[in-house]
């Protein structure tokens, strides 16, 4: 079984969970920029949360399915359809051998995750078959998918587990949790209160790498650079310009920049799914919030009742 790739779209790419464990040999980690979406695609269709799927960023791409394929998108709503009859693609569908699933108008949200039954079985590369477009690693020699690509589907199985409600997607932008530092205390004493009180555009200089931010600056006490450190997903590093940057799946390994706060990691696939143009409003958050936000996440996506 095998999925071909007829139309791209803009941005389609091969994500699982990401590459982990490599960070200190600086390989980046990649993965979807919605993780709750991505896993719950996985869950709905009765894969692995961490199976391989599509990334499908603003444009959908057009597919035709080799044999019967059993479908789910989740993330961002696009309109849809199979063999030219429009579909319900937040629920399990079948796309019949030698049809073609084709995205149409985007509604709200700016990635979504297609998710087949079986899996994308591309050859993983250290563990993980995401693919980072930075450093050209990962399936189809680390690029975004092309027309022509064919994508292998690996044997259809199927675990029943509950699932949780799909993400509540932002319409024109969203607030974002975060918690000071790790080096707040580089900043002056009035631009935690500025990035806290302050609304930023995510701007057209934004990928999956990070987003550029235009807002008020934040302005450093001193020199705008660090001796280069980690870089988790989330964080909010400002360079000379005082303009940050919030670093997202394909960030690099270490940054040379100061990081005044982080974006918790409930809040994460809400990031993802901000396009250029929409704002961010972040909000201060304490570690013990954070982590029961993220407590109270997780039972959602498990389908559980509190």
């Amino acid at each position: 079984m095998a999925l071909v790739i007829i139309r791209p779209g803009m941005l389609t790419t091969v994500q699982d969970l990401g590459r982990w464990g490599w960070q200190e040999s600086g390989v980046p980690v990649a993965g979807p920029m919605d993780t709750y979406s991505h896993r719950l695609a996985n869950r709905l269709v009765g894969n692995p949360e961490d199976a391989a799927a599509l990334e499908i960023t603003l444009i959908g791409p057009e597919v035709e399915a080799s044999d019967a394929a059993t479908c789910v998108v989740a993330g961002a709503h696009f309109e849809a359809s199979v063999g030219g009859t429009a579909i319900d693609t937040s629920r399990p569908f079948i796309v019949p051998a030698g049809e073609r699933l084709r995205f149409g108008a985007r509604r709200r949200g700016a990635r979504a995750t297609l998710a087949i039954r079986g899996g994308i079985a591309v050859p993983p590369l250290m563990g993980s078959r995401s693919t980072s477009v930075v450093s050209r690693m990962g399936p189809v020699k680390g690029r975004q998918l092309t027309a022509g690509d064919v994508l292998p589907i690996g044997p259809p199985s199927f675990t029943n587990v509950a699932c949780g409600p799909p993400l509540v997607l932002p319409e024109g932008g969203a607030r974002l949790r975060s918690i000071r530092g790790p080096h707040d205390g580089m900043f002056a004493a009035e631009a935690l209160e500025t990035l806290f009180k302050s609304r930023y555009l995510v701007t057209v200089h934004s990928n999956r790498m990070g987003y550029r931010l235009e807002g008020p600056s934040l302005r450093h006490l001193a020199d705008a650079d660090i001796l280069s450190d980690a870089t988790p997903i989330g964080s909010l590093q400002v360079p000379a310009s005082g303009q940050p940057i919030l670093l997202m799946a394909d960030r690099q390994t270490t940054g040379g920049y100061p990081k005044i706060a982080t974006v918790i990691t409930a809040d994460l696939p809400l990031a993802g799914q901000l396009a250029p143009g929409d704002w961010i409003e972040f909000q201060a958050c304490t570690r013990d919030e954070a982590v029961q936000a993220l407590r109270r996440q997780e039972t959602a996506l498990s389908g559980e009742t509190t």
